[in-house]
This record gives C-alpha cells, structure tokens and sequence, in this order.
C-alpha cells in the first residue's frame, strides 16, 4: 500500500527508491613511478675518474725526485768527495820486460803406465817334444801376461795370477807334463770349469791349473795320472771371463808364479 502523495510505504521499496536515486561511485586508483635513475651510470664515471687521478698521482710520483718533497732543514747535505794521494810502485825494467815461461808437462794416466810397463811385453815362443811341454802342440797368441794390469772386468782382476792362451773357442787343451789330478770343478762363476794337475819337474813340485774350460769338456776326475800332452779339455769361456781363452796358472810353495817365464825356461823348445 502507498499513501497519497506517493511517498513509499515499505523498507524494500525505500531501499529500492535510494539506490534509483544514488549514482554508483567508480573509484580510479593511478600509480605514478618515477623515472629510472642513472646511478649505473654515474657510478662508472667515478671510477674512470679515480683511476685518472691515480694514474696522474703515480706519473708524478716517479717523475718528482724525493727530496722535492723535504723541507729544506730535512734534507741530507751533498757531501764532497777529496781526492787521496795515489800510491806508486816502481818496477824493474828486468822485471818488467821478463816473460812467464812454464815448465812442460804431460800427465800419465796409470793404465797407461802400466800398459807401457806389460803391454809392449814378447810372447813369442817355440813348440818342441820334452818332460815339459806348452799346453797346445803349436804356438798360439797370448791374449794377458801374469802381472799387474788394468780389470778387463766387473770382478776380474787387477794383478793377473796366470796367462792367458787364445788358440779359439773349442781348441784341445794338454797337460804341461806328467803327473796327477789333485783338483777338478764344474762351475760357471770364478776359474768356471777347471783342473789341477800335480807334477814334480827337476825335483821341484808344481801345480799347472786349466781354468775357464768348456763346461763339462774335460774327462778328468780327482787321482787320475796323466802323461805330458794328454788331452785335459777344450778352451771356453766358463766363469769370470771375456772371450774364449785358458787361463794357466802355474803354482809353487811360494804361490803362482808366471807361467809363461816357467815354460820358458823348463819347456822343450
């Protein structure tokens, strides 16, 4: 129901009259941001002027000399130098005029020495038919005398207690003279594979020894009598040895002693 001036009668219709009448309020929010700085920017430029007037400081630095920067009461006063009194030394014209002269000399190594002493030494000799013979049926090189020498090898040595034959690898090797094993070794290390046979000569008893035979060449055992120019093995290289060779040692009560001097003098020539 409504009254007579038209006036609403109901809060649904006052509600409805309000919001008729009331304009809707749209509310605009702007956001306004500055604009961007240029502090990037400024920054490089203060670094490329640092560096500018560190540049400039150094130039200066190692242009200006230091005492520039001293007060005149801090620097160090110039000191002057006097010049001394030279010193003289008079010299005989003799003296003077003499040239250095040296005495000459010539250094001698000791293999050198001793292959001057046992080096130039005569091994020539002649093969004949006796008591004593030489330990092949002809003459053969020898290779090393008995005597002080130069090693030949790592544990040969120095002072050489026999001689050295050099017929070839495989040559047949005799007894010296008559007598009777008294030693036999089979062995690759020291004399390697070698025999002693005992003998008396002119009633003086001796001891020959065959070293550095082939292994197991020689037939020979401890006790067995042998004649002069008996077979007693083939020449090798057993043991300590360089090259195919028999090394003959021929021993006394005193020791060895050179065999080839031995057979020399007790050989048939």
């Amino acid at each position: 129901m409504s009254l007579d001036n038209g006036a609403p009668q109901s809060r649904r219709e006052l509600r409805e009259l309000e919001n008729r009448r009331t304009p809707a309020v749209v509310r605009t929010i702007v956001v306004r941001r500055p604009a961007p700085t240029k502090r990037k920017n400024f920054a490089s430029s203060l670094l490329s002027f640092g560096a500018m007037l560190f540049a400039g400081a150094l130039l200066v630095g190692v242009s200006i000399p230091a005492n520039a920067f001293m007060a005149d009461a801090d620097q160090v006063p110039t000191t002057k130098l006097t010049a001394l009194d030279g010193q003289s030394v008079a010299v005989s014209a003799d003296v003077a005029s003499a040239t250095t002269t040296r005495a000459g000399f010539t250094v001698t190594s000791y293999a050198e020495l001793l292959r001057a002493r046992y080096g130039n030494r005569s091994y020539s000799y002649t093969v004949g038919a006796g008591p004593v013979q030489w330990p092949f049926p002809y003459a053969v090189p020898i290779s090393d005398g008995y005597g002080e020498r130069v090693a030949p090898c790592r544990g040969c040595s120095s002072f050489h207690k026999g001689t050295d034959f050099t017929p070839g690898a495989g040559s047949a090797i005799y007894s010296i003279a008559a007598g009777v094993v008294s030693y036999t070794e089979v062995s690759d290390s020291g004399m390697g594979n070698n025999v002693i046979i005992d003998h008396v000569v002119n009633g003086v008893k001796v001891q020959s020894m065959y070293a550095h035979m082939q292994m197991n060449s020689s037939p020979l055992h401890v006790g067995d009598v042998v004649a002069v120019g008996d077979f007693v093995g083939l020449v090798g290289e057993t043991g300590t040895a360089i090259g195919a060779h028999l090394h003959l040692e021929i021993i006394t009560s005193a020791g060895q002693i050179d065999p080839y001097a031995w057979l020399k003098a007790n050989a048939a020539k």
